[in-house]
C-alpha cells in the first residue's frame, strides 16, 4: 500500500546536516524497495492559494492553513501495512526537528 509521510514544520535548512541526513535516509529507504517519491518544497512565503467561490477565483499570497506548521515536503512509500510506514517515519531525519504525518494513498483509477 503506498504512504504519503507529510513533513510539518522542519526544513532541511534548519537542519545542520540535514542534506547528507535526507540523502542517507532516501538511500535506506531505496534500498528497502519501499522509495517512489519525495520532494522538499520551497519555503511556505512562496505559495500561493487559489479558492473558487460563486463562480469568482481568490488568490491568496501564501499558504491557505493559519497555523505555525507548515507542509514543507513529503516522501510517498509502498509499504507493506501501516506499521512499516510508522517505523520508517519515525527514522526520518525531519522527525527530530518537526513532525510527520502518515497518509494512505486512496487507490483509485483517474484515467
Amino acid at each position: 500500500m503506498r504512504y504519503m509521510l507529510l513533513i510539518y514544520n522542519c526544513h532541511r535548512e534548519q537542519m545542520p546536516d540535514g542534506y547528507d541526513e535526507v540523502e542517507a535516509y532516501v538511500k535506506d529507504l531505496k534500498d528497502r524497495g519501499v522509495f517512489l517519491a519525495a520532494d522538499p518544497l520551497h519555503l511556505p512565503e512562496t505559495a500561493t492559494t487559489v479558492r473558487v467561490r460563486d463562480d469568482d477565483t481568490l488568490i491568496t499570497d501564501g499558504p491557505f492553513a493559519e497555523t505555525h506548521e507548515q507542509l514543507g515536503g513529503y516522501f510517498i512509500l509502498d509499504c507493506k501495512d501501516l506499521d512499516e510506514a510508522i517505523e520508517l517515519a519515525s527514522l526520518c531525519p525531519m522527525a527530530k526537528l518537526g513532525s510527520v504525518e502518515i497518509r494512505p494513498v486512496l487507490e483509485v483509477d483517474i484515467r
